[in-house]
């Protein structure tokens, strides 16, 4: 039997931590209880009375009270529930939501896209979010914070379940690659709204002309070279390095909380000034921003039996919420067991939307269908996603009349901070891989990310005409993101099981979820994905794969990309084996 003394000088040789709960088990006041974060269960302890225990008792009661004391002392967490709301809200609220979906949606005829959008909102992206929600919230109380070991969490009794978990640190690795160097586009452009760099451009060929000596795609009168873009990237790659280095609570959960502030505040103005423009041209009653609203969301029914429709939504989805790309997992990772993660991923979820389709598309299309008309602005989004945002809309602020050019700063800063807000959450899951599986300190694993992610950019920066932005855009979002999606769905309905999948995802929850969703996620979702996948090989893989849509002269640069991400695949395969290894050797000692 061991007295209290023991039991005291024990603990104190196992932790040497002042404030730690193992002291607070001998040493704290008269009866009281500590709730785990992660089970959720009290804990009683007394210390008025002698503790007597055997042995067996006191190394079972060590192990739980070592792992609360991990679980509280070590581990991150986030600061409130909003902030991780946020955080999540802020990952969604990118570029996706105000250049790519209003462009998205003109392409695909206005309001027949609308349809197939919110079908897939509430078939696809929902059940998505609750998804990575909870078993990222399931594998954070295991210590894993990424798609590796939270998959092998869930399936431990398959081998190879954790290499298809790569795909969720491959994937936005990839995207952060080329992400932070059109993210620092935006930043240069809020600088030449404010100094009126671009003034001298009055139409469509002259800021095209801007924008391309900008990206070092030509030498104008506007550039000479590259070096300001890069100068500008290296501001922009700088600011994420430093967030994601401070932290979760410190860092990336503040600059969440205060971006999305600035971003909605902003992003309200320029709407209101956009909806109350009026006719500008009086000669084209029609041309007006209530018009171009009805446009957006007036259906056009024929429009629904085309596929290309339904896909481009459904890849919108995607793209917007974040889901299938591996973040949210790792920010769900940082939650306690009680937690809530049904009512989270619904709000988070839901303030993507609000930014997307009321804001997102009561700003662009709107404007650009007042000042230039249908015809002429589907014409500029079939020639580039970018050309609207970047080339049309500081046309466009130009002719607002007094304020034009504060206005063109808060579209293109709005851009950035959401910009932002999304690239640092990219960061997040190679980064927490690296802590959890190496034992680097956030600061250590920042800097490695930093280091090889700034020299992967470089090829994006300097062939940015050569193919090579798309082909990192193709297999990083369009391949990467939907397999990863479909994997998820499959585990957690399938592997996980529907029954303790529900009941994981309840646990703390301030809603309950219609039983509905329960044969939507099983059956559903997944089924949803494999035809997006099985469309996508029948359709885009002989032009995808074998570049039959690149020109001859970019072919060579595609090849090396193809190669350069390869390489980095096998290398983060090679580095999940490693640590599964490392682990199994550390098992065979302990039972030896």
């Amino acid at each position: 039997m061991l007295c209290r003394k023991q039991v005291t000088e024990s603990l104190r040789s196992r932790r040497q931590v002042v404030a730690s709960p193992v002291r607070a088990w001998v040493q704290s006041e008269p009866t009281h209880s500590h709730l785990s974060p992660r089970s959720g269960r009290h804990f009683f302890f007394s210390t008025k009375q002698k503790i007597r225990i055997s042995a067996t008792e006191f190394n079972t009661k060590l192990t739980t009270v070592n792992e609360v004391w991990k679980d509280t002392v070590t581990r991150e967490r986030w600061g409130s529930k909003l902030g991780v709301i946020l955080a999540v809200a802020g990952s969604a609220v990118g570029l996706g939501n105000f250049l790519r979906f209003p462009a998205i949606a003109a392409e695909n005829g206005g309001g027949a896209f609308m349809i197939p959008y919110f079908v897939c909102f509430f078939l696809l992206g929902l059940p998505l979010m609750w998804i990575e929600w909870t078993i990222g919230r399931f594998g954070g109380g295991f210590e894993h914070s990424t798609a590796p070991g939270i998959f092998h969490t869930m399936w431990q009794k398959n081998r190879f379940i954790k290499y298809f978990g790569v795909i969720g640190i491959f994937g936005p690795t990839v995207i952060f690659i080329y992400y932070t160097y059109i993210e620092s586009w935006l930043l240069g452009y809020s600088w030449f709204a404010l100094t009126g760099k671009y003034l001298s451009c009055t139409d469509q060929a002259g800021m095209q002309e801007f924008l391309k000596g900008y990206q070092g795609l030509a030498v104008n009168e506007h550039f000479g070279g590259i070096g300001t873009a890069y100068l500008f990237f290296l501001v922009t790659f700088i600011l994420n390095t430093v967030v994601v280095c401070v932290g979760i609570r410190g860092g990336i959960e503040r600059v969440c909380k205060w971006g999305l502030l600035v971003l909605f505040v902003m992003a309200i103005v320029i709407a209101v000034r956009v909806l109350t423009l009026g006719t500008p041209d009086a000669s084209k009653p029609g041309w007006n921003p209530i018009a171009g609203l009805g446009f957006l969301w007036n259906p056009q029914w024929d429009k629904l039996r085309d596929p290309g429709v339904w896909l481009a939504a459904a890849g919108q989805i995607f793209f917007t919420l974040s889901a299938g790309f591996g973040v949210i997992l790792t920010y769900a990772s940082y939650l306690t067991k009680q937690d809530d993660v049904a009512l989270s991923g619904l709000t988070a979820a839901t303030t993507n939307e609000v930014a997307e389709v009321i804001l997102g598309g009561s700003i662009m299309i709107p404007a650009a269908f007042a000042f230039i008309g249908p015809e002429q602005m589907q014409a500029i989004v079939g020639k580039g996603l970018f050309d609207l945002g970047f080339v049309t809309m500081p046309l466009i602020f130009e002719k607002i009349g007094i304020g034009g050019q504060y206005f063109a700063f808060m579209w293109f800063f709005l851009l950035f901070l959401a910009g932002l807000t999304s690239s640092i959450s990219l960061a997040l899951p190679a980064i927490a891989f690296m802590e959890d599986e190496f034992n680097l300190t956030r600061r250590e694993a920042g800097i490695v990310f930093a280091v090889v992610t700034f020299a992967l950019t470089q090829p994006v920066i300097f062939f940015l005409g050569h193919g090579v932005l798309d082909e990192m855009d193709f297999w990083g979002t369009s391949v990467s993101l939907v397999v990863f999606a479909t994997i998820e769905a499959i585990m957690f309905g399938w592997v996980f099981g529907m029954d303790k999948a529900w009941e994981e995802l309840h646990v703390g929850s301030d809603i309950r979820i219609p039983r509905v969703y329960r044969f939507i996620i099983k059956y559903v979702t997944p089924a949803f994905l494999i035809t997006i996948l099985t469309v996508w090989l029948l359709k885009d893989r002989k032009a995808q794969v074998f570049m039959t849509n690149v020109p001859p002269q970019n072919r060579v640069f595609v090849m090396m990309t193809r190669i350069g991400l390869l390489a980095l695949l096998v290398f983060l395969l090679l580095m999940i084996w490693i640590v599964w290894r490392h682990r199994r050797r550390e098992g065979e000692e302990g039972k030896a």
